[in-house]
């Protein structure tokens, strides 16, 4: 809405003496056919037309230029600005009553034209403001491109919109445009603002409520999990120690019930250590303690937790490089992959590939089992995701652990299935140059 500036003064003048002199001329062909008093209404003609342009004073001024030379060129004695005649004398003061008429008449009609293309330019200027400050952003990151289209809009070098709707303008802007932004900009802008801030309260809470009702889903699954995975061995535990203080128990019967009891104590505190693991993944907590790790370890570590019911042949490329990364958490990651991939393997040999390629070490572990459908693939890292028809177990947080624990160290971990030819889950870690240290 840039200041309007109309044609200037000079040029008004100019037009103004060129229209009386055209009309001052073409009204001496009409002298033969009418009465010279009623071709004075020409000179109107000039009147509007400057009147209408230019305002009211240069349309006053035309009027009375107009009657000057209708007086000396048109009325007797021409060539004298007197009246001889009161017929005459009338006529010319009827045309100067009529030419301030007209002028002002033009005078509000320019007016009001220019009224309604302020209003108008101000109407976009509304709505562009609407658009860019309830369009999607939050009304923080809005305001910067809001302060650039008012700026625009106002013809200045530039304008700064405060969240309350204060507007800091540079020095030295005319009255006329600190008026207008004052009157018409600013009530829009403050109705708009408070439009905005309400999204954002909106979309607060719209957030806060999806993030409860994810949290209460979370809840919920976590008392599933609780209610079976920690039951089941604290049963069987509860069963073999009640056993164990029978009188007439023997000792093959103690050592296989002891070796329930040791068992199922192990898969407790593995459930117990995934809970953990997740309760400081989604609290933020698991931060990282990198450092220079050696994938064949990390993998050799893991091995030592896995089911030796399922064999598992590992085939890594020599001289491996190391990794930035948490020696404990990698080997969580891979513990917990090795246990997933031997509870599907349906008998099969688990295989671990791993070598390092473009600036990147992959390690691939894969089983022969019955594979993942395509569309469970997207959501097998979710916590309490069982994959298949939950007849393998688990408690489904494995692969949540998974996720969370290469995304730390900036890697990226993915599933590649196709039913009934086995899954491959593939650990991307970054690699980074290791430092050399000099003595």
């Amino acid at each position: 809405m840039t200041p309007r500036r109309g044609p200037s003064t000079a040029l008004g003048v100019a037009v103004a003496l060129a229209a009386i002199a055209l009309t001052t001329l073409a009204i001496y062909p009409l002298r033969e056919h009418a009465p010279v008093v009623s071709t004075g209404v020409l000179y109107l003609l000039a009147v509007l037309l400057v009147a209408t342009l230019w305002g009211l004073r240069l349309g006053l001024l035309t009027g009375l230029a107009g009657a000057v030379a209708f007086n000396y060129f048109h009325i007797p004695p021409t060539g004298r600005l007197t009246v001889s005649q009161a017929p005459d004398a009338v006529a010319l003061a009827v045309f100067l009553a009529t030419a301030v008429a007209a002028s002002a008449v033009a005078e509000l009609a320019r007016r009001r034209r220019d009224e309604a293309e302020r209003r108008r330019e101000e109407a976009d200027l509304a709505a562009e403001l609407a658009q860019v400050l309830l369009g999607g952003q939050s009304t923080e990151e809005a305001l910067p491109a809001a302060s650039v289209r008012l700026a625009a809009a106002l013809g200045v070098p530039y304008a700064a919109i405060a969240p309350d709707g204060a507007v800091e303008l540079p020095e030295g802007v005319r009255p006329a445009v600190r008026e207008r932004l004052d009157q018409r900009i600013r009530p829009a802008l403050a109705a708009l603002l408070g439009a905005a801030r309400e999204r954002d309260r909106l979309q607060a809470e719209v957030v806060e409520t999806q993030a409860l009702r994810r949290s209460d889903v979370i809840k919920t699954a976590l008392l599933r999990a609780v209610s079976h995975d920690l039951r089941t061995p604290l049963t069987a535990i509860v069963a073999a120690g009640e056993a164990l203080r029978s009188p007439g128990i023997d000792d093959r019967s103690r050592d296989e019930l002891g070796a329930v009891v040791s068992e199922e104590g192990e898969r407790l505190s593995r459930l117990i250590e995934k809970l953990l693991d997740l309760s400081r993944l989604q609290a933020g907590e698991a931060e990282p303690r990198r450092d220079w790790c050696s994938i064949d370890e990390a993998i050799e570590a893991a091995l030592e937790h896995a089911d030796p019911a399922v064999p598992v042949e590992v085939r890594t490329d020599r001289d491996l490089p190391l990794v930035r990364a948490d020696a404990a958490q990698l080997e969580r990651v891979f513990a917990n992959l090795i246990e997933n991939a031997q509870r599907h393997a349906g008998g099969h040999p688990v295989q671990i590939r791993a070598r390092a390629t473009g600036g990147r070490l992959l390690v691939r572990v894969i089983d022969r089992g019955p594979g993942i459908p395509g569309e469970l693939l997207p959501y097998v890292f979710e916590p309490f995701r069982r994959g298949g028809d939950g007849s393998h177990g688990g408690s489904g947080l494995g692969l949540a652990i998974v996720k969370g624990f290469v995304e730390a160290v900036d890697g990226r971990v993915w599933a590649e299935s196709l039913p009934g030819q086995g899954t491959v889950f593939v650990v991307e870690l970054p690699l980074t140059e290791r430092p050399v240290t000099r003595a």
